[in-house]
């Protein structure tokens, strides 16, 4: 018997809730290339519609799938190399704008059920006839303190659309969660020991940091993506010097080190200016990635000043010379650096541990630019917007409460992450809203 549109829209979200803790936590370079079918939707509501409807349906499909740098599909073709490929869905690259039956809100679960369901009356099923949804809403009224949404990892990215185009930034980084990778912090670690660390702001090495698409995906995150192939990450097993070609530059070498560190992992990568990223991005980067989880790195930074290219400080300011982790007996030194390759020292177990690092080449650094911000990861509102209506009093509100609950979550609602808060399923129907206090 042939199942229904809905019955099988129902089915399909159900499988959902089930699969979604089932992700593998590292997907691998040497398999097939990946098609991601992704299918925007623009959707309204009873009391609020695109201001300019036209001009949002003409730049949809220049945002996902058009052949320029800062298309969707351009940017991880890019940083994929090819392994991953962001197709559209229906001929038309689009749909909408469909009318939901419910005023202009941030409950991103019924508007994704609301959407789905008008997607399967057209017969349009999320599995069979698309992988990805992206439902792209205007702003104006919806009160949300967030410019984008996504599942970690999962199939859906939601949009609050302030103007007639949201942008790589903000579609960009809602996919990366997509992808499983959640807001990339720093770490400052002054005195070169990874036993003495604080946590302060984003990384801005990473379109997931506050970086913006200019900064691309760091090393881990290309780990956790499947980008990396066994050959380019070495698995670290021994002391000794080791060659790293530019993280995104062209040709075959090793791109990262992956290095054991007590139950977590210390990755390092190099990198340089490489097609359309990292033009402000210079030197020895490394990386804690907690108990495997790729997805969830921390940039370490060594420096005293908190010093990045987000903040006009040149474009290899934080990256490291030496790190040690003194319970693990790990340490790592930076022999030289620069002109598309640098040589790493890693010594494991305590072997020849020392502090002090050859002194690194110098490299002639890219003029810093702005990529983002030092605090918001990248789900904020877009660069230049204010904040309209309720919006400034909610984002207020929020930052006097450490615990808020959002409703309207179906089972099928994977967990979110967006603007510095992360969104964990707790049961079929709710969800908690955990944000970090900002500091006096």
């Amino acid at each position: 018997m042939k199942t229904s549109a809905l019955g099988r829209i129902a089915l399909a979200t159900g499988i959902t809730a089930l699969t979604a803790g089932f992700f593998p936590a590292t997907a691998h370079a040497d398999d097939a290339v990946v098609e991601r079918r992704t299918l925007p939707v623009l959707v309204e509501f009873t009391d609020s519609s695109f201001q300019y409807p036209d001009k949002v349906k003409e730049s949809t499909p220049d945002t996902y799938f058009g052949t320029k740098k800062d298309s969707l599909a351009s940017f991880y073709s890019e940083l994929s190399r090819g392994r991953y490929r962001v197709v559209p869905a229906v001929d038309e690259q689009y749909l909408g704008p469909i009318k939901l039956s419910m005023a202009a809100s941030c409950n991103h679960g019924e508007i994704n059920s609301q959407t789905q369901k008008a997607l399967a009356e057209q017969g349009l099923v999320r599995g069979e006839d698309y992988d990805s949804l992206s439902m792209v809403f205007p702003a104006q009224k919806t009160g949300c303190d967030w410019a984008g949404l996504g599942s970690v990892p999962g199939p859906y990215t939601w949009i609050n659309l302030y103007g007639t185009a949201s942008g790589l930034g903000v579609v960009g980084h809602e996919f990366g969660h997509n992808l499983g990778l959640g807001h990339q912090t720093r770490s400052m670690c002054t005195d070169g020991d990874l036993v003495d660390c604080e946590a302060n702001g984003t990384s801005a090495k990473s379109m997931m940091g506050g970086g913006g698409p200019a900064a691309g995906l760091s090393a881990p995150e290309m780990i956790r993506a499947g980008w990396l192939s066994d050959s380019e990450t070495v698995k670290v097993a021994k002391s000794g010097t080791y060659t790293l070609r530019s993280l995104h530059g062209e040709g075959s070498g090793t791109r990262a080190l992956d290095i054991p560190m007590g139950k977590d992992r210390l990755v390092v990568e190099y990198r340089h200016e490489a097609g359309s990223v990292d033009q402000d991005i210079e030197g020895v980067h490394a990386y804690r990635v907690p108990e495997g989880n790729y997805g969830s790195s921390t940039l370490i930074d060594t420096t005293e000043a908190n010093k990045t290219a987000g903040n006009d400080a040149p474009a290899d300011a934080d990256a490291i010379t030496s790190v040690t982790d003194r319970t693990s007996k790990v340490s790592v030194a930076v022999a030289s650096s620069g002109d598309g390759r640098a040589e790493v020292k890693v010594s494991l177990n305590g072997e020849g541990l020392s502090t002090a690092a050859d002194t690194p080449k110098e490299t002639a650094a890219p003029a810093p630019a702005h990529t983002g911000t030092d605090t918001d990861a990248g789900d904020g509102l877009p660069d230049g917007t204010e904040a309209q209506g309720d919006i400034k009093k909610q984002a207020a509100a929020a930052e006097d409460s450490e615990d808020l609950a959002a409703t309207g979550g179906d089972s099928s609602t994977l967990p979110l992450a967006a603007g510095g808060a992360a969104l964990v399923v707790v049961g079929a129907g709710a969800l908690v809203l955990v944000r970090r206090r900002k500091r006096a």
